[in-house]
């Protein structure tokens, strides 16, 4: 199986986006591996849409990551009571390197972050440095107060510690590579509260 982790560093790498460097700084060594059990979630049937809406700059890795998706550890943050089963039931991600991902890293997470169609991923946030790179799909990203602004595939979106952030598809999902950067990637995301009537 091809590597995702040494995939994801160099479509990274290609970018060549100085905000990327103190996180290719911390590169795990691609020399440990560590066995991680498969595990699925529904929101994968919309692979297939984004191997073929995939930009050329990701298609390599969109490729790779498809061949090796039911190989994988996918996984769910949150519940279906905290987010709603609509979202719950369309999203899913799933760890390259860090803390249980197949390579090991204590200070880097890296991975990938798949949403369905139509769906909003409410605000959250977070002491780890994060980048998110859209591989495949359009969202719209929300980022602290500022309003929703649509972000192409080889965007390179940045939120700095416990910045609130969201993100929403429209007609297509979404499959993005995420980055976290920490001393503790243990962390959980925080969901913001929701904002009450009136």
């Amino acid at each position: 199986m091809t590597d995702l982790t040494d995939q994801a560093r160099t479509l990274l790498t290609d970018l060549h986006t100085p905000e990327l460097a103190p996180f290719l700084k911390e590169w795990p060594a691609a020399s440990e591996r560590r066995t991680v059990p498969a595990s699925s979630v529904p929101v994968l049937s919309w692979l297939a849409n984004i191997q073929r809406s995939a930009p050329a700059f990701s298609v390599p890795l969109v490729n790779a990551l498809v061949g090796a998706a039911a190989s994988l550890a996918w996984r769910r943050s949150y519940s279906p009571a905290a987010v709603g089963a609509q979202f719950y039931e369309n999203y899913g991600w799933s760890e390259f390197a860090g803390l249980t991902g197949p390579t090991p890293s204590k200070r880097l997470a890296c991975g990938v972050l798949l949403l369905g169609p139509h769906v909003t991923y409410p605000p959250h946030r977070h002491e780890a440095d994060e980048i998110y790179v859209p591989l495949a799909g359009t969202a719209a990203w929300k980022h602290g107060n500022e309003g929703w602004r649509e972000r192409l595939p080889g965007s390179v979106i940045h939120h700095a510690p416990y910045v609130p952030h969201a993100m929403q598809t429209g007609q297509e999902p979404l499959l993005a590579l995420y980055l976290w950067r920490s001393e503790d990637l243990a962390q959980q995301s925080r969901l913001d509260p929701a904002p009450g009537p009136g």
